[in-house]
Protein backbone atom coordinates (compact mmCIF):
# COMPACT_ATOMS: atom_id res chain seq x y z
CA UNK A 1 0.00 0.00 0.00
CA UNK A 2 1.35 3.61 -1.54
CA UNK A 3 0.83 6.15 1.42
CA UNK A 4 1.10 10.14 1.27
CA UNK A 5 4.90 10.97 1.65
CA UNK A 6 5.77 14.26 3.80
CA UNK A 7 8.45 16.63 1.94
CA UNK A 8 10.24 19.67 3.18
CA UNK A 9 11.13 22.69 1.64
CA UNK A 10 14.37 21.06 0.52
CA UNK A 11 12.65 18.78 -1.83
CA UNK A 12 8.83 20.87 -2.52
CA UNK A 13 10.55 22.20 -6.23
CA UNK A 14 11.89 18.81 -7.13
CA UNK A 15 9.28 16.75 -6.11
CA UNK A 16 6.09 18.98 -6.25
CA UNK A 17 7.01 22.05 -8.89
CA UNK A 18 9.19 19.74 -11.07
CA UNK A 19 6.85 16.80 -11.20
CA UNK A 20 6.29 14.71 -14.28
CA UNK A 21 2.98 13.86 -13.14
CA UNK A 22 0.13 15.53 -10.89
CA UNK A 23 1.08 15.87 -7.25
CA UNK A 24 -2.04 16.79 -4.35
CA UNK A 25 -0.36 18.05 -1.07
CA UNK A 26 -1.70 18.46 2.15
CA UNK A 27 -0.91 21.26 4.25
CA UNK A 28 -1.63 20.01 7.68
CA UNK A 29 -0.61 20.11 11.46
CA UNK A 30 -0.54 17.72 14.21
CA UNK A 31 -2.36 19.54 16.62
CA UNK A 32 -5.43 19.38 13.76
CA UNK A 33 -7.93 17.11 14.53
CA UNK A 34 -9.35 17.09 11.07
CA UNK A 35 -6.01 16.53 9.50
CA UNK A 36 -5.79 13.43 11.42
CA UNK A 37 -9.26 12.60 10.52
CA UNK A 38 -7.69 12.93 6.59
CA UNK A 39 -4.33 11.15 6.96
CA UNK A 40 -5.87 7.45 6.39
CA UNK A 41 -7.93 9.10 3.40
CA UNK A 42 -4.67 10.38 1.55
CA UNK A 43 -2.82 7.09 2.17
CA UNK A 44 -6.02 5.16 0.76
CA UNK A 45 -5.98 7.42 -2.50
CA UNK A 46 -2.25 7.58 -2.77
CA UNK A 47 -2.70 3.60 -3.27
CA UNK A 48 -5.45 4.18 -5.62
CA UNK A 49 -3.87 6.84 -7.62
CA UNK A 50 -0.25 5.33 -7.75
CA UNK A 51 1.44 5.62 -10.59
CA UNK A 52 -1.05 8.82 -11.80
CA UNK A 53 -0.34 10.60 -8.83
CA UNK A 54 2.06 11.51 -5.91
CA UNK A 55 0.21 12.28 -2.93
CA UNK A 56 2.60 14.72 -0.73
CA UNK A 57 1.91 16.01 2.94
CA UNK A 58 3.59 19.54 4.63
CA UNK A 59 3.51 19.88 8.06
CA UNK A 60 3.30 23.56 8.00
CA UNK A 61 4.87 24.07 11.67
CA UNK A 62 8.05 22.55 10.30
CA UNK A 63 7.88 23.77 7.09
CA UNK A 64 6.32 27.33 7.30
CA UNK A 65 8.08 28.88 4.42
CA UNK A 66 6.18 26.30 2.14
CA UNK A 67 2.85 26.98 3.60
CA UNK A 68 3.65 30.98 3.36
CA UNK A 69 4.48 30.68 -0.45
CA UNK A 70 1.09 28.81 -1.32
CA UNK A 71 -0.89 31.22 0.90
CA UNK A 72 -2.24 28.33 3.63
CA UNK A 73 -3.18 30.06 6.40
CA UNK A 74 -5.64 27.23 7.81
CA UNK A 75 -5.41 23.31 8.04
CA UNK A 76 -6.20 21.23 6.20
CA UNK A 77 -5.51 22.62 2.93
CA UNK A 78 -5.18 19.94 -0.04
CA UNK A 79 -4.14 21.69 -3.12
CA UNK A 80 -3.38 19.68 -6.42
CA UNK A 81 -0.33 20.56 -8.89
CA UNK A 82 -0.44 19.57 -12.46
CA UNK A 83 2.41 20.94 -14.71
CA UNK A 84 4.21 22.82 -11.73
CA UNK A 85 1.10 25.21 -11.33
CA UNK A 86 -2.00 24.69 -8.55
CA UNK A 87 -5.41 23.29 -10.39
CA UNK A 88 -7.14 23.04 -7.32
CA UNK A 89 -7.38 23.80 -3.62
CA UNK A 90 -9.51 22.71 -1.00
CA UNK A 91 -10.28 24.12 2.21
CA UNK A 92 -11.19 21.57 4.99
CA UNK A 93 -11.39 17.87 5.64
CA UNK A 94 -13.75 15.23 3.13
CA UNK A 95 -14.78 12.16 2.38
CA UNK A 96 -12.76 9.50 0.46
CA UNK A 97 -15.28 9.59 -2.28
CA UNK A 98 -15.19 13.36 -2.49
CA UNK A 99 -11.79 13.68 -2.87
CA UNK A 100 -11.87 10.78 -5.40
CA UNK A 101 -14.54 12.80 -7.47
CA UNK A 102 -12.23 15.77 -7.69
CA UNK A 103 -9.16 14.57 -8.47
CA UNK A 104 -10.56 12.29 -11.60
CA UNK A 105 -12.45 15.35 -12.53
CA UNK A 106 -8.94 17.67 -12.32
CA UNK A 107 -7.21 15.32 -14.38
Amino acid sequence: MKKATNVNTAEFDSKVIGAEMPVLVDFWAPWCGPCRALAPILDEVATDFDGAMDVYKVDIEAEPDVATRFGVQTVPVLILFKGGEEIHRRVGALSRTQLTAIIEQKL
